[in-house]
């Protein structure tokens, strides 16, 4: 579907982007993130053919975007960062004049006008000027334009930014829709709305890609030990000596002292340990009531943020 090889951009002396390949395949959603000036941006710019590499090549279904931009530019349906719209259109109008710039045919266009803005929920609105819709219908009105001409390739840079949290879920939930039947490119700096849209994700670091994974795969991966939080009643004071009874424990930490009388640890284990049970076992033992026990997750947050602290070492 889409092939980026050894792609390079310079400007001058800097490199915004350096030697990087990956390949995305039918149906897909993948989620591009990076750190502020990683090169993320510049990347969907090339995918889209608004800039052109330094070197290295993009095949998108077959065709070279600097040698066959036609055929290859019309694969792909691009909404922007900030909604640029015309102001002084209807919804409608925009749709329709988008259409009319992708060449839809003039027999048809008005009916998949009307199937996009039924797809995009905009029907209520399509008879407003879009300069005054709210922040998440003009969000709708951009997803509406990249849509038209039915192009199998959606590419969405940072899709929910600047929403309410009603208007994320709705535009979340159309991106998962729109992913049954479209390979969808997301840039997005909200790492949760990744973990929940994205079945991968390419992360760019300086550059450079730092790595290509599923989210949960990232996460395992990154996660070198287990945490799990206990709040418990000890009035003995067994704790001072528990990591002496449970030799799987590498770390114990004291990090809070309730008002209730309980306290709450951390226990760091080896990724591969689970001290749950063992913790039930050997504190009943001690006599040291447990209150609460939960293992913490890895989530994609912290994988982003170890592998883009370990590029810049």
């Amino acid at each position: 579907m889409i092939e980026v090889k050894n792609i390079t951009k310079k400007y001058g002396n800097f490199t915004a982007v350096n030697n990087i390949s990956f390949e995305i395949n039918e149906g897909e959603i993948i989620g591009l993130l990076g750190p502020n000036g990683a090169g993320k941006s510049t990347t969907m710019n090339m995918i889209t053919g608004y800039i052109e590499p330094t070197e290295g090549e993009i095949i998108i279904n077959g065709n070279n975007i600097s040698k066959n931009p036609k055929k290859a530019k019309a694969q792909i349906g691009y909404m922007p960062e900030g909604v640029p719209l015309y102001s002084d259109l209807t919804v409608k109008e925009f749709v329709t004049y988008m259409a009319e710039l992708k060449k839809v045919d003039r027999k048809t266009r008005k009916e998949k006008v009307e199937k996009i803005i039924e797809q995009t929920g905009l029907k209520d609105v399509e008879k407003k000027l879009t300069r005054n819709l709210s922040r998440g219908y003009k969000q709708r009105v951009s997803m509406a334009g990249a849509l038209v001409g039915e192009p199998p390739i959606l590419i969405l840079d940072e899709p929910t930014v600047g929403l309410d949290p009603k208007q994320i879920t709705e535009i979340r939930a159309l991106i998962k829709e729109l992913g049954k039947t479209h390979t969808v490119i997301l840039s997005s700096h909200i790492l949760s709305e990744v973990s929940q849209i994205c079945n991968k994700v390419i992360i760019i670091n300086k550059g450079k890609i730092v790595a290509v994974d599923t989210p949960e795969n990232l996460e395992k991966k990154v996660s070198n030990n287990n945490i799990t939080y206990v709040t418990v009643e000890d009035t003995e004071n067994k704790m001072d000596t528990i990591k002496e009874k449970i030799t799987e424990i590498k770390e114990l930490k004291l990090i809070k002292e309730n008002e209730d009388g309980t306290k709450q640890y951390t226990l760091e284990s080896e990724a591969n340990v689970d001290l749950r049970k063992i913790i039930f076992t050997q504190f009943a033992k001690e006599n040291i009531t447990i209150f609460e026990m939960k293992q913490a997750d890895s989530t994609l947050e912290d994988a982003f943020m170890k592998l883009i602290e370990g590029g810049e070492k």
